[in-house]
């Protein structure tokens, strides 16, 4: 019986845990600055993924119904060749630019930790 207080009293305790996150959490997603941080991600994050995209299977595309890059670039080097090889030099691009957008956003969580401290809030 007494195992049973015992453990109903620990769940109250974590409900009401529990209950002070889910508050807490409500409060930081309705934030202008969060709000914000979301929107710059999700536009970055969506736009960046369709370029990659677009540029990568461009390249079968127009290797397989098309003569267009057939042609040589450079001495015997074709433009199939010149595209492929841009093809890892944008991927190096896009990785050196998400790094630099990532030190943004985590400089934006920063921000939103202080503001949410500064309200009397947690920050785990």
């Amino acid at each position: 019986m007494l195992s049973n207080v015992n453990s109903s009293v620990s769940a109250s305790g974590t409900h009401k845990k529990q209950a002070t996150v889910t508050t807490e959490w409500h409060r930081v997603a309705q934030s202008g600055v969060f709000q914000e941080l979301i929107r710059q991600k999700r536009s970055f994050i969506v736009s960046s993924t369709i370029f990659f995209i677009v540029f990568y299977f461009t390249l079968p595309v127009l290797t397989a119904f098309t003569t267009v890059l057939n042609g040589k670039a450079i001495g015997a080097v074709t433009w199939a060749y010149v595209y492929a090889f841009a093809q890892f030099v944008m991927t190096w691009g896009l990785c050196h630019l998400y790094v630099k957008k990532a030190k943004r956003f985590d400089e934006q969580i920063e921000k939103l930790k202080q503001e949410i401290m500064e309200k009397g809030g947690k920050v785990t």
